[in-house]
């Protein structure tokens, strides 16, 4: 399949379908149609104003929103005649009202009142490229948020904003540095090698976010979502299943995340200016070594024979100097405003926050602009365009790959030694005394990690209607971004394999673009019987490239590359296209019987012609049964207002396991005497191999009790992936050491359950309650042996036949029956030994003639870093008609194993910075004690189950009478503020693994997740 691709081509195409949607949209109407203006007002049931409605006349792409007052105003230009206008928003029950125009040209639409509603049936979300939907027809599940609801908090990036939202929806949060990279999974995992991130589109605009990490920093990356302000979100849709993700094919076997940027809307200029003041810190320390004394000399693995003398030394509170106080900012100004079929809308945003390790800090700026024309009352062309800016200043934290950084530094250190630089020369000193390691304190005051990012993300769109029932969309979208990195270590510093200095640049440039056409066709066979066709087609391309280069041997002064001595350096370019087409059909009864089938075909380059093109097929099916007569006539209506039953069947893919090149054989080159040449790589090729798999059942009910102050949506599904990618090991006699195939497969099963109740809903308060929880189970099997460790795990990581991805799996600790500790002779805790067991299959302990173990070193599974459940509670209580809001929400997962590395480290007698030291030194436990724990996994595989106040705000409104204003807010918020957990590291969310799929639960010293608040206002003029 060819990669060639020409934007000059398309430009001529789209120029000619707007001039061709003109004609068509506004030459013989304009003679016909007069100037209407459509004017009303939207409240809910208590009577208090709706600001952000959506109004629009069905069959036309003519709509507008309500502005702070709840008030609308919509111009149309239109021949007389009867329309149907319809007023929706997120979390109401939508209004339809009958039109009739005639001679009169200012039309009053009255005020329409909004119920809320639990369930949300006739909500409407996009299912597919810009095609919108109710949720009645829908047989899976969409998840729904609104901008406002995830700006409570003042969150750095969007996806940070959706943790305890959704059911279904595992987020976590990495690290906590300012732009500390975020995982997401809907579902579980979908993959190994990949990544299980999900799809995101933007305005229509599929947006990458790939996480490349350019520096070493510890695992941690920046998500590249943090470049997009969460001020600018509408709203938000989160697409679950494979059922209603399989439109979108080969790219969403990790579900759909749908953002909607704000619009702009009808009527004078509308002006919102915000501000925040944000506050960060250290949540938790962990406790340190304080006694008062060392030992002389380290050793002594038998406890009999070991050197308990000590000398007085004094410890340093190493985590005082490392951690500070940050600050930050985030500001915000945005006007919208439309006349005569135009609409605008413009944002520029500045956010800057320091990390809580010195040094550290993250900065965005960027603007946002949209604007949208409606050529008659046919046609509507929208051109959106987002630019950001961002600049961190980094600090190394970490130790997978290298032990240069600051926490690194702190958990290899000595605490008795002085931290602080020489005041005569102002070198700093090895706080380390056994073995070569960063001194904290210089990482920070002269080690130089930057990373800066340019990125444009644009749109332009077309919106066709010109029949009744018949709509064509168009969107091109386009995601460019440059990614630079560099990092210097100067020579002379404590950085254990960089003495001699180390610079470092590296880039990353990625180019996506899309291109989506979509028609949709919607008829009344009958009175009860409706026909909804849509069919589409997409050509997406993406090309990537990235280089690096390092330099050691630096002369003293200079910061760049070409200081040095170059050593590593690479070069990676990289091409993908997709190209697909749908075809989706909705019947509905009655309206409340719905069956949707859709075909979904994507051909993509990334491999082979044999596997190149795949088919996705999806399966779903409605039945809104309190719609019956028999229910909303009798008794059942009272108790439950709305009952719908749901099931679908839907197939989806992922093209993430391996690069573009990686099913080829490629060479590498090489010189043999002073003739060039070229040798077989490593990694032999395979032609046949085919992209993973997946398949999905799922079912379940919507509905609500109480006269609709109880909402439940309740799901259960069954995941399965097939032909996982992993890398299988060859036989030296191949000439290979290894190729990728398709052998594995994995299995998600799971409950996920969403409350929403209203138990106070009067004109002086309201209190709203959204519960959340979600149990899912994952198992992998069909691995090559039985098990395959995973890189940046330590070789504790595993794919384990039949057990969760990512599960913990090393040697334990020797125990008596009573499951109480076998020691030596000596008192000191040991290792298991025995017989090894077969997978499915327990080990053998064995002892010997003494009692002892005996036999090999057993391995076994220690932990699964996959919660057993994850659940949140959120309540919002408003008095004073709204005007005060108070908004609390906790986070739970439960039943969850960390395997605590910070720990292990911090207790061993070479390094001993941690309390849980002190026992061996006080005498309490033998001395080799520390050793020997070392090495029994067990004991560091720890529960990592907590109970987060995730987030708290409290928000006031006043709407004064000067300047202008409309309105103006005043908000007070905190996030992370209390961790309720049994676990004794600094916090049991983070990963030093980063975005990995398969190394979770990994705490390796990575930046705790602080504790933020912030201070603000919000006033809209």
């Amino acid at each position: 399949m060819s990669h060639t691709y020409s934007l000059s081509g398309l430009r001529h195409h789209v120029v000619g379908l707007l001039v061709l949607l003109f004609l068509l949209a506004s030459g013989p109407a304009s003679a016909q149609n007069t100037r209407y203006s459509l004017q009303g007002r939207v409240t809910d049931a208590n009577g208090q104003p709706l600001p952000g409605t959506t109004v629009r006349l069905l069959n036309t792409v003519l709509g507008t929103t309500s502005g702070a007052d709840g008030r609308f105003s919509l111009e149309a230009a239109l021949s007389p005649g009867a329309y149907q206008l319809e007023i929706s928003s997120v979390g109401y029950k939508p209004v339809r009202r009958p039109v009739t125009l005639g001679a009169e040209t200012t039309v009053a639409v009255g005020d329409a009142a909004l119920s809320e509603d639990r369930v949300g049936l006739n909500e409407v979300v996009v299912t597919g490229t810009s095609v919108a939907t109710s949720k009645r027809q829908l047989g899976n599940t969409i998840a729904t948020v609104s901008g406002d609801e995830l700006r409570t908090t003042v969150p750095t990036q969007i996806d940070q904003a959706l943790q305890g939202k959704f059911a279904g929806v595992q987020i976590t949060q990495n690290s906590g540095n300012p732009a500390g990279g975020i995982s997401v999974r809907l579902r579980g995992p979908s993959t190994v090698a990949g990544s299980s991130d999900p799809l995101y589109i933007i305005d229509g605009v599929l947006v990458n976010n790939d996480s490349p990490q350019l520096l070493d920093l510890g695992g941690y990356a920046q998500n590249r979502l943090v470049d997009i302000s969460p001020n600018d979100i509408d709203r938000i849709e989160v697409i679950k299943g494979a059922a209603a993700a399989a439109i979108y094919g080969s790219r969403a076997s990790n579900g759909v995340v749908q953002i909607f940027t704000k619009r702009g809307r009808d009527g004078a200029p509308q002006v919102t200016v915000s501000s925040q003041f944000l506050v960060s810190q250290l949540r938790k320390k962990l406790d340190y070594n304080e006694y008062p004394f060392r030992f002389n000399t380290l050793g002594g693995t038998l406890a009999a024979n070991a050197d308990r003398s000590q000398t007085a030394v004094t410890r340093y509170d190493l985590q005082e100097d490392i951690f500070r106080t940050a600050v930050g900012t985030d500001d915000y100004i945005s006007v919208s405003g439309g006349a005569n079929g135009t609409k605008y809308f413009a944002s520029g945003n500045y956010f800057r926050n320091q990390g809580i390790v010195g040094g550290t800090d993250f900065a965005r700026g960027g603007g946002r602009v949209r604007l949208e024309q409606t050529i008659g009352n046919k046609a509507r062309v929208s051109v959106g365009a987002n630019y950001t800016l961002s600049r961190s200043n980094e600090r190394p934290n970490g130790g997978i790959n290298e032990a240069y950084g600051v926490l690194t530094g702190f958990i290899f250190s000595n605490n008795y030694i002085n931290p602080a630089p020489d005041p005569i020369t102002g070198r700093y000193p090895s706080t380390a005394a056994n073995i070569v390691r960063t001194n904290p304190l210089e990482a920070i005051n002269r080690f130089d990690f930057q990373q800066r990012t340019s990125r444009f993300i644009g749109d332009a769109q077309l919106n066709f209607t010109p029949f009744t029932g018949f709509s064509i969309d168009y969107v091109l979208g386009y995601d460019a971004s440059t990614q630079v990195a560099t990092g210097f270590i100067p020579r002379g510093s404590t950085a254990p394999t960089f003495g001699t200095g180390l610079a470092r640049r590296a880039d990353a440039t990625t180019f996506l673009v899309n291109n989506d056409l979509t028609a949709s066709y919607k008829r009344d066979l009958s009175e009860n019987f409706i026909s909804t066709t849509t069919v589409g087609g997409t050509l997406q391309y993406l090309q990537n490239v990235n280089t690096g280069i390092q330099s050691i041997d630096l002369s003293p002064g200079p910061v760049t590359t070409v200081s040095g001595t170059l050593g590593r350096s690479g070069e990676f370019r990289g091409e993908r296209t997709i190209v697909g087409a749908f075809a989706q059909q909705t019947f509905g009864l009655f309206n409340r019987f719905f069956l949707t089938g859709a075909l979904r075909v994507d051909a993509a380059s990334l491999y082979g012609a044999k596997q190149r093109t795949q088919l996705y097929r999806k399966l779903s099916g409605s039945y809104v049964l309190s719609d019956e007569a028999f229910w909303h006539d009798g008794p059942l209506a009272r108790i439950v207002p709305q009952f719908k039953l749901r099931a679908s069947y839907g197939e989806a893919g992922n093209l993430t396991a391996i690069n573009p090149y990686q099913n080829v054989t490629n060479y590498d080159p090489l010189v043999l005497g002073s003739l060039p040449g070229l040798a077989p790589a490593t990694l032999q090729g395979n032609r046949n191999l085919g992209p993973e798999r997946q398949r999905e059942i799922e079912a379940g009910i919507d509905a609500s009790f109480f006269g609709d102050r109880v909402g439940v949506e309740f799901s259960v599904y069954d995941k399965r992936v097939t032909d996982l990618i992993l890398q299988r090991d060859l036989a030296l006699s191949s000439g290979f050491s290894s190729r990728f195939d398709n052998i594995g497969n994995m299995r998600n099963r799971g409950v996920e359950v969403l409350l929403r109740v209203a138990p106070v809903r009067t004109t002086a308060v309201t209190w709203n309650v959204t519960g959340t929880f979600t149990h899912n189970t994952n198992a992998i099997t069909n691995i090559p042996g039985g098990l395959v460790t995973f890189p940046n795990g330590f070789g504790l990581v595993a794919a384990v036949e039949g057990r969760p991805l990512g599960t913990y799996y090393g040697t334990y600790s020797a125990r008596r029956p009573d499951g109480s500790l076998l020691l030596t002779p000596d008192g000191l805790p040991q290792r298991e030994r025995g017989i090894q067991g077969t997978f499915g299959r327990p080990n053998t302990p064995q002892r010997g003639a003494d009692g002892q173990p005996s036999g090999t070193l057993l391995n076994d599974v220690l932990g699964d870093p996959n919660p057993r459940y994850i659940a949140s509670l959120i309540n919002e209580v408003s008095v004073l008609n709204n005007r005060l809001t108070l908004r609390l929400q906790f986070d739970t997962q439960q039943d969850v194993s960390v395997f605590n590395f910070t720990q292990r480290v911090g207790s061993r007698e070479t390094f001993g910075g941690l309390k849980i030291y002190e026992a061996e030194l006080r005498g309490e436990v033998p001395k080799g004690t520390s050793v020997n724990e070392y090495t029994t996994f067990d004991k560091w595989v720890q529960d990592g189950s907590f109970v987060k106040l995730r987030e708290a705000s409290l928000s006031y409104q006043l709407k004064p009478k000067f300047l202008g204003l409309r309105d103006l807010r005043f908000s007070l918020a905190g996030r992370n503020l209390l961790v309720f957990t049994k676990y004794n590291g600094y916090d049991p969310e983070v990963n030093a693994a980063g975005q990995s799929n398969a190394v979770r639960g990994f705490d390796f010293v990575e930046v705790p997740i602080p504790r933020s608040a912030s201070v603000g206002f919000t006033a809209n003029f």
